[in-house]
């Protein structure tokens, strides 16, 4: 196992959460139900797994990484404004859904910031993606990548709280929501 082939997995937990959005922001501007809970479950998702485990993982040692050889510069920054925009999404839809929970503006922004994310990433994805493969291929040195592996793995806090945010994804496609 290599660093970027930890974070293509990530994504493909990521594209699972995307699909969720996507179903759930459709049926908001239906103007059908979805639980608070779940809409909370995403934006822990989006704040616990994609904020601080994952981009955590390439802004502080994968782009960095990267970065040291001169290369890629332009698409590491423009990332790292793309991350900063995700947290801004995020915490919007969660403001939303807390005004929403009280009684003030219903679904509408929620709904707004939720199709908003679900588009960011798939654009933000796509450019990683490829990203990954020129890093990996003109790059990173396999040892390097087997050191950011390693340096991944070691915090076992992170696993646990991967493992719970992969249980939460699980959750949330098999809602009554998400199936109908």
């Amino acid at each position: 196992m290599s660093a970027t082939n930890t974070l293509r997995n990530e994504h493909v937990q990521m594209r699972r959460l995307e699909k969720i959005i996507i179903r759930c922001y459709m049926r908001l501007y239906a103007g059908l139900d979805i639980p608070f809970s779940d809409l909370e479950k995403m934006v822990t998702i989006m704040s616990e797994f994609l904020d601080t485990i994952h981009y955590s993982r390439e802004e502080d040692a994968y782009f960095p990484c990267v970065g040291s050889y001169g290369s890629l510069k332009e698409e590491i920054r423009a990332f790292m404004i793309e991350h900063e925009f995700s947290r801004r999404i995020a915490s919007n839809i969660s403001k939303y859904l807390q005004k929403w929970k009280s009684g003030e503006n219903g679904s509408e922004p929620v709904a707004r910031f939720l199709k908003t994310y679900a588009i960011y990433l798939n654009d933000h994805m796509a450019k990683e993606d490829k990203f990954f493969d020129i890093a990996e291929k003109d790059v990173l040195s396999p040892e390097e990548e087997k050191l950011m592996y390693e340096e991944f793995r070691a915090v076992s806090a992170v696993t646990t709280k991967i493992d719970e945010m992969i249980k939460s994804i699980d959750y949330l496609e098999q809602t009554e929501w998400m199936k109908s």
